[in-house]
């Protein structure tokens, strides 16, 4: 019974993390300022263009690309750029923020911190673990590969496509 308590108690407080790392202090982030470009903006608005690969329905002024390695937009066409919780999801992060970098500004990148542990070993949806225990970053942070994810995601498939 103890032992059971013990990892109810764990379970509690990693999911706790979880919820301060993902949703409180992503929110957070998102509202201190309007972003001219939310890239991969899932369902959350950004205020100005909102970008995904997949179409959202009543999001606003939303654009569906096919290419994140393609941006279509002109070099330096957004001040403030927001790229939240995808450069876990994507094949190859670099090329990813490179593109970024082309097309904006400033750019924020709003990760997975090292302690929200439920997060980083996420092996159904990320490929990468962001060493950095910070939540915002104006650069790429250093980067692993998440072991085991690449085989169990071509088993059963990423359940985000990024």
């Amino acid at each position: 019974m103890v032992i059971f308590l013990c990892i109810v108690t764990i379970l509690i407080f990693l999911y706790f993390l979880h919820f301060l790392s993902y949703f409180l202090l992503k929110t957070r982030i998102m509202k201190k300022r309007k972003w001219d470009l939310n890239i991969c903006c899932g369902k959350m608005d950004g205020g100005g263009i909102n970008v995904d690969i997949i179409c959202y329905k009543d999001m606003a002024n939303f654009l569906l690309i096919q290419d994140i390695y393609h941006l279509p937009f002109k070099n330096k066409a957004f001040d403030y750029i927001v790229c939240s919780h995808t450069m876990e999801h994507v094949d190859d992060p670099q090329r990813f923020y490179k593109e970024l970098k082309r097309v904006g500004n400033s750019v924020v990148l709003v990760l997975p911190p090292l302690w929200d542990i439920l997060a980083v070993v996420n092996i159904w949806e990320h490929k990468w673990i962001f060493l950095t225990f910070r939540k915002e970053h104006t650069t790429l942070p250093s980067f692993v590969p998440l072991p085991f994810a690449n085989r169990f995601q071509q088993i059963f498939g990423q359940r985000i496509k990024a």
